[in-house]
């Protein structure tokens, strides 16, 4: 999809991020990277990069360093794919975090091979993309909540066009944690179907807990590592290998969206953004409010009782 020909600039458009908290899931590569480095030319307090790879967040924390000694850059291991993980990197950030202003919920994976789950039995791309970042949701919601009282407060969700590529009625609820370990769904759709699921989740959080401004956005086409799986049908390695490069985005022009929703005026709570700032390009199903409280529902029914 094409960018829009706003002039919005990180460099320049971003406001002061002075006392402000963030952390950004799948900080340490890609899109992740690209917005702490451009977060952190706005003096933020401190940026946490929730990722599995140490070595590549130390070295992204080596970048900000080099940018502005004074921004404290954490660490923060974190592995979508294990409840485990995502409650100890709650824990770790609740101990040490007095607010948390911006959410940036970034981190993803697409076309792993069929059949393969996460820890707790869910195929990997719901269980990744939607089920792991909905607990580390709940589990910094307190502090969401809190910080919102004398600030303002972003959440966004990196969904994707692919949102309008997944399954027939958009969610097989039955695919999200097969029996059989292989829901029968292509991995084209069942990326689509994580996807289509942080759209209706952001949609949802957004009436259920509007103290704070939660979206959904595209960053385009980019040249990502999301884009490099070596599994797959042939079509989507053929089309990873040889039309994203001609069509596709830096990631730092891929990054302005996320960007834009985390820090711009007049960004509409609920909203699905197309680059940069475009509303309303989401389709008929990611604006079912029956589905995305039927989601909710599933989601909470999944994660009660789960403490840091």
């Amino acid at each position: 999809m094409p960018h829009s020909n706003i002039t919005w600039s990180p460099e320049k458009d971003i406001k002061s991020l002075k006392g402000k908290s963030i952390l950004i899931t799948g900080g340490s590569n890609g899109l992740g990277r690209q917005s702490a480095l451009d977060l952190a030319r706005h003096q933020p307090t401190e940026i946490w990069l929730a990722a599995r790879s140490a070595s590549r967040a130390e070295a992204v924390i080596d970048e900000i360093k080099r940018l502005d000694p004074s921004v404290s850059v954490k660490f923060l291991p974190l592995d979508l794919n294990s409840f485990s993980s995502i409650r100890e990197a709650a824990r770790i950030f609740l101990a040490s975090a007095t607010r948390l202003d911006i959410l940036l919920l970034n981190a993803g994976v697409m076309n792993v091979p069929l059949g393969s789950v996460t820890e707790e039995g869910y195929e990997m791309h719901f269980g990744t993309n939607h089920v792991g970042h909905a607990l580390l949701v709940k589990l910094l919601a307190s502090l969401l909540r809190q910080t919102a009282q004398s600030s303002e407060v972003r959440v966004v969700l990196v969904s994707s066009v692919a949102h309008k590529f997944g399954p027939s009625g958009g969610l097989q609820f039955d695919s999200f944690k097969p029996k059989t370990g292989n829901s029968g769904l292509s991995p084209n759709a069942l990326y689509g179907q994580s996807k289509l699921a942080n759209l209706l989740f952001a949609r949802e959080m957004a009436r259920r807990c509007p103290e704070w401004t939660t979206v959904s956005i595209h960053p385009g086409t980019v040249k990502t590592d999301l884009q490099g799986s070596e599994s797959g049908p042939f079509l989507i390695k053929a089309f990873q290998a040889i039309v994203v490069p001609l069509i596709g985005v830096s990631v730092e022009e891929g990054a302005k969206n996320q960007l834009w929703a985390a820090t711009a005026d007049g960004v509409l709570n609920g909203e699905y953004y197309v680059p940069i700032g475009i509303p309303g390009k989401g389709s008929a199903l990611s604006k079912d409010e029956v589905l995305a409280r039927k989601l909710w529902d599933w989601t909470e029914a999944e994660l009660r009782g789960i403490e840091p």
